[in-house]
């Protein structure tokens, strides 16, 4: 039986990008039950919604199972893969290059030393 789709589904293109970059089962291990866009689509509805894991609807994959592929991905750096591969994609797309070539540095995100330096004494403004 197909459910009515969310607003936080991925569209079919979106499905098409994102299929290929999904780790297979690891060999040796229980078989998928759910379908890993069924999968994605409760993990983004989580994070769309802003819902507890426990929460979501009954017509997505148990609460367990999509956590506990959120989680693993989170670990070994699947999300982190999927976002440098997509960020790539649409640098290129946008005709520029697939990697940065500069970074920003900002007072907030560089972290001072709280020691004075060797330059002599401090003095007090009268």
């Amino acid at each position: 039986m197909r459910r009515e789709a969310y607003p936080s589904d991925l569209s079919d293109e979106e499905w098409h990008i994102l299929e290929p970059y999904i780790p297979e089962a690891q060999p040796g291990g229980r078989p998928r039950e759910h379908p890993m866009r069924e999968i994605l689509n409760a993990i983004f509805y989580v994070l769309k919604s802003g819902c507890q894991w426990r929460m979501l609807p009954h017509d997505f994959p148990p609460h367990g199972t999509v956590y506990h592929y959120y989680n693993e991905w989170r670990k070994d750096g699947t999300w982190k893969r999927l976002n440098a591969i997509l960020r790539g994609d649409l640098r290129e797309e946008m005709g520029r290059e697939r990697e940065p070539s500069a970074a920003i540095v900002d007072s907030q995100s560089v972290k001072t030393t709280s020691k004075r330096g060797s330059g002599g004494t401090m003095q007090e403004s009268a």
